[in-house]
C-alpha cells in the first residue's frame, strides 16, 4: 500500500489559546514539514512520543515536529485548526496545548489542582469544545477505579466533573456540533466500554445505548460525525481483533445499529482510534498485531464493508483530524 497526498487550499495564520501558562520546556518546535498546517491530522509517534502535525497538502512521509520533550498522549485539534491540547504524562499528567504551526507548549490543567475537589489524576484523551472555550477529557477522580469527565475552560479556570458519583466510567469524548453534550464510551472499566453514552454538558440525564451482538466494547473512541448525525468507534468483537464501526445517532442522544465500514486486514490487524475527515469518510489507526509499524488509514463510509483504504501517514498513533 502505497502513501497518497491530498491537496486543500488556503493557509492560516495562527496563535495560542488565551490565558495558558508557558510550559516549563517549550518543546522546541518546528519540524521538516513543507506546507503549513491548514486542515490534516495530528498525531504522536510510539518511539519518541512527541506531537506531529501533517496538513492534507503536505507531504505525509515529512510531518513538522510541534513538541520535543516527549510523554504526549492523545493530541487533538480545535475546531478552528489553530491548537492542539494533548496529555503530557511524566510526574503525574497534565493538559497542554500548542499551536498547530509549532511555537510555546502551555500548560492549561494540572493533576489534583485545587480546582477538582475529589482530586484529579491520570488525564486522558482531551478535546476542544466546538467554540474552542473549553476541554472536556478522561480522568481518574480520588482513589476512584471508575474513570470521570470533567471540563474545564481553556484559560484553565471554571473546572467541573460532568459525572460525578456514578457506577460506570467513561472513555475518550467527543463533541456534538452544537457543543450541547459529549459522547463517549461507558462501562466498568477502560477495558470493558460496552456501551455509548450521551453526556450533557450543563446537566441533564445521560442517554446509555447498548453496542448491538457484533460488538463487545469499545477499543478507545467514539467519534462524533460532522453534521451530528453519525458517529464512528472502534469495536472489539468476540475474537477480540478491532474493526471500525458506524452508527447513527438521534437527537436524542441514541445510538443506532452499528455496521462496520471496513473489511480491510487479516484476523490480527486492529483499527483503533477512529476520527472522521469528511461527512463520509473516516479515518483510523491499523496496525497488525502480530507485528508492523502503525499508520493511519482512511476508509469511505457506505452501506457495505469496504476493503478499500488509502494509507494517509505512516508511522503514527492516536490521530485527530481538523477542522472539520
Amino acid at each position: 500500500m502505497t502513501g497518497k497526498r491530498f491537496f486543500v487550499g488556503g493557509l492560516l495564520a495562527v496563535g495560542l489559546l488565551g490565558g495558558c501558562e508557558p510550559f516549563e520546556d517549550d518543546g522546541g518546535g518546528g519540524g521538516a514539514g513543507d506546507v503549513r498546517f491548514s486542515k490534516g491530522f495530528a498525531f504522536v509517534r510510539e518511539d519518541d512520543r512527541n506531537v506531529f502535525v501533517v496538513d492534507d497538502a503536505g507531504d505525509p512521509n515529512s510531518p513538522q515536529r510541534l513538541t520535543s520533550t516527549g510523554g504526549a498522549y492523545w493530541p487533538s485539534v480545535s475546531r478552528d485548526g489553530r491548537s492542539i491540547v494533548f496529555v503530557q504524562r511524566g510526574g503525574g499528567t497534565s493538559l497542554l496545548t500548542v499551536p498547530t504551526t509549532g511555537g510555546t507548549v502551555a500548560t492549561l490543567f494540572t493533576e489534583n489542582d485545587a480546582a477538582c475537589a475529589r482530586g484529579c489524576t491520570n488525564f486522558r484523551t482531551p478535546t476542544f469544545s466546538p467554540d474552542g472555550r473549553s476541554v472536556v477529557f478522561v480522568f481518574s477522580p480520588g482513589n476512584s477505579s471508575l474513570t470521570s469527565l470533567g471540563r474545564v475552560n481553556t484559560d484553565g479556570s471554571g473546572f467541573q466533573e460532568l459525572t460525578p458519583n456514578l457506577p460506570v466510567g467513561f472513555g475518550a469524548p467527543s463533541f456534538v456540533p452544537n457543543g450541547t453534550a459529549v459522547v463517549a464510551p461507558s462501562g466498568s472499566g477502560l477495558q470493558q466500554l460496552n456501551q455509548v453514552a450521551y453526556v450533557p454538558v450543563s446537566g441533564g440525564a445521560i442517554i446509555y445505548s447498548s453496542l448491538g451482538n457484533d460488538v463487545v466494547a469499545v477499543a478507545n473512541r467514539v467519534a462524533v460525525s460532522p453534521d451530528g448525525s453519525q458517529v464512528a468507534l472502534d469495536g472489539r468483537g468476540s475474537s477480540s481483533s478491532v474493526r471500525t464501526y458506524v452508527g447513527t445517532l438521534s437527537g436524542r442522544g441514541n445510538l443506532g445499529t452499528l455496521r462496520r465500514v471496513t473489511s480491510y486486514g487479516g484476523a490480527s490487524a486492529q483499527e483503533t482510534w477512529p476520527v472522521w475527515t469528511g461527512a463520509s469518510q473516516v479515518g483510523f489507526l491499523f496496525v497488525d498485531s502480530a507485528g508492523g509499524d502503525p499508520g493511519i488509514y482512511r476508509s469511505t463510509v457506505s452501506a457495505a464493508p469496504s476493503n478499500s483504504v488509502t494509507l494517509a501517514v505512516p508511522s503514527a498513533a492516536e490521530p485527530s483530524y481538523g477542522p472539520l
